[in-house]
C-alpha cells in the first residue's frame, strides 16, 4: 500500500487526524475573504453574458480562412460598432459573434465582413439570437437552480436533519458565488454551457458533503449515552475519516477538466471549451473545500448550540478533569485510546465502533472498563 494508503487508513482508524472543526474560525474566515472578492469582482466588472443571453448575431464563414483571428475582430467591430468575438474552428472558418444587432444591421455587416475578408456574401452563414430568447434562457437556468436548491434541501432534510440541510445549502451558496465571481474576474463568457457546468459542480459538492454526512449520522447514533466524545470531537473524526477519499475523487475529476481549461482551451485555442471547463475547475476546487472546511464544522456549531450537546460537552469535560485530577492521561477523540464510562453499554460501543478496540484488548472480562491497569 501506498503512502497516501496508509495516511487513509490510519485517518480511518483516528490513529491522526487533524482538528478541521478546532479551527472553524480560519476556514469561516478564509471563506469570507475569498467570497467578498467574488462578490466585489462581481460588482465591478460584472458578467460577460454571452450572445445566447443578450441577443445578437453569429456569422461562419467558409473553411480555410487567410484572415487572422484578430484581423476578423477588427473588421467585425468596426462593421458592427459592438465588441466582438471571433473564434476559428477547427476546419479553419471563423465564427464571429457580435451582441446587440437587429435584422436589418446584420444585414448589413454581413455585406461589409465580405467586402473585408474578400469572401462572396451568399457564402458566410448569419444567424441571428433574439433577446427575448436570451431571457428566456436565462429564467430556465434560475428555475433549474432553484429546483435543484430546494430539492437538495429537501433530500438533507429527511434523510438526515435540518441543520445538516442548511450547513448543506450553506456549502453550495458557496460555492456558486466563487465560481460565478472568478468568471466576472476572469472575463470568461458566460455561456449556456457554463449553466451546465454550475449544475454539475453542485452535484460533486453535494456527494462530497453527503459522504461526511453520512459518517457524522453513523457515528453519532445515541452520543447522550456515552461521555468519550463531544459532537465536535466525532464531526472532526467524520471528516479526517472521508478526507482521503474527498481528495482522491476530486483529484481525478479535476485532472481531465483542468487538461480541457489549460490544455484545450488556453494551448489549443479551443475557447468555446472555456465555457464549461472554467466553471467545473473552479466549483470542483471550490466544492471539495466547502464539504471538508465549510459543511461539517458549520453542522457542528449548530449541533453543539443544543442544551443536549452542550450538557455532554460538560460530562465529557469533567470526566477528561476528573481522570487528570486520578494522574492518568485524558486523552482526547484523536487519540488512539479513550478514556470511556465505568459501565459502557451497548450504544456507546456503536457511537465509538471499531477505533475503540484497541483500547479494550488489555482488560480482562470481570475488570470494569473506566480505569487502565
Amino acid at each position: 500500500m501506498g503512502k497516501l494508503g496508509n495516511l487513509g487508513a490510519r485517518l480511518h482508524h483516528g490513529e491522526v487526524g487533524y482538528d478541521f472543526v478546532k479551527n472553524r474560525k480560519l476556514w469561516y474566515g478564509i471563506s469570507i475573504l475569498i467570497t467578498i472578492t467574488a462578490i466585489v469582482g462581481l460588482a465591478v466588472r460584472g458578467l460577460h453574458m454571452g450572445i445566447e443571453f443578450q441577443g445578437g448575431a453569429v456569422f461562419t464563414t467558409p473553411k480555410n480562412m487567410s484572415a487572422s483571428v484578430s484581423q476578423a475582430e477588427t473588421y467585425a467591430e468596426d462593421a458592427s460598432g459592438h465588441d466582438a468575438i471571433v473564434q476559428k474552428l477547427g476546419d479553419g472558418s471563423l465564427r464571429i459573434q457580435i451582441a446587440g444587432t437587429d435584422t436589418g444591421a446584420s444585414d448589413q455587416i454581413k455585406q461589409q465582413l465580405s467586402k473585408d475578408l474578400d469572401v462572396p456574401a451568399e457564402k458566410i452563414n448569419a444567424d441571428l439570437v433574439g433577446p427575448s430568447w436570451g431571457d428566456q434562457i436565462a429564467n430556465k437556468a434560475w428555475q433549474g437552480l432553484g429546483i435543484f436548491m430546494v430539492l437538495v434541501v429537501i433530500y438533507l432534510a429527511i434523510a438526515f436533519e435540518w441543520r445538516m440541510a442548511l450547513a448543506a445549502f450553506v456549502a453550495l451558496i458557496h460555492d456558486i458565488t466563487i465560481t460565478v465571481g472568478i468568471y466576472a474576474l476572469v472575463g470568461f463568457e458566460v455561456t449556456p454551457g457554463t449553466v451546465i457546468g454550475l449544475l454539475t459542480i453542485l452535484g460533486y459538492s453535494l456527494y462530497d458533503t453527503v459522504v461526511v454526512f453520512d459518517s457524522l449520522k453513523e457515528q453519532t447514533r445515541d452520543i447522550t449515552k456515552q461521555t468519550r466524545w463531544t459532537y465536535g470531537e466525532i464531526a472532526n473524526r467524520s471528516i479526517n475519516s472521508t478526507l482521503v477519499r474527498s481528495i482522491n475523487t476530486t483529484v481525478v475529476a479535476l485532472l481531465p477538466v483542468g487538461g480541457l481549461l489549460f490544455i484545450g482551451g488556453g494551448v489549443l485555442g479551443a475557447g468555446m471549451l472555456n465555457d464549461i471547463s472554467l466553471s467545473l475547475f473552479v466549483g470542483l476546487a471550490a466544492g471539495a473545500y466547502s464539504s471538508i472546511f465549510i459543511a461539517t464544522p458549520l453542522v457542528a456549531d449548530l449541533k453543539e448550540a443544543e442544551p443536549q450537546m452542550k450538557a455532554l460537552k460538560k460530562r465529557v469535560l469533567a470526566k477528561r478533569a476528573q481522570a487528570a485530577a486520578k494522574g492518568e492521561p485524558a486523552q482526547s477523540a484523536d487519540d488512539g485510546e479513550s478514556y470511556v464510562d465505568e459501565e459502557p453499554d451497548d450504544a456507546a460501543a456503536a457511537v465509538v465502533g471499531p477505533r475503540n478496540q484497541p483500547a479494550s484488548r488489555g482488560r480482562g472480562r470481570g475488570r470494569p472498563s473506566g480505569k487502565r491497569r
